[in-house]
């Protein structure tokens, strides 16, 4: 059986990873797959990686923000298209037939 490694290796190792696999194990000295089969299988480990990656999550949309009250047209344009879907604000066509009713396709025969 290969090496053993425990919880705390792993908790210890989480912080700052941006919940990048590949760092916790170098952090570990482990494998790719044995630190994703340990986060997995450890209730404690998998919450704290969830929390990393929400935290990592959290900077980004707040960089994000940011850059919206900065000015950032393509922020901007993100954001209204993102979380102003509900609003309008999408690029995706939208057919429909007339006053709204489904399309109505004749085929010729």
């Amino acid at each position: 059986m290969g090496r053993q490694y425990n919880a705390k290796q792993f908790i210890d190792a989480i912080p700052a990873s941006a919940g990048i696999i590949t760092t916790i194990a170098k952090r570990v000295g482990c494998s790719w797959h044995t630190a994703k089969k340990y986060i997995e299988a450890m209730p404690t480990l998998r919450q704290a990686y969830q929390d990393e990656c929400e935290a990592i999550l959290d900077m980004a949309e707040s960089k994000l923000y940011k850059a919206v009250q900065d000015g950032d047209l393509q922020a901007v344009k993100y954001i209204l298209a993102t979380k102003g879907k509900k609003r309008g604000y999408t690029e995706r066509l939208e057919l429909g037939g007339a006053d709204g009713d489904p399309i109505r396709v004749v085929l010729d025969e």
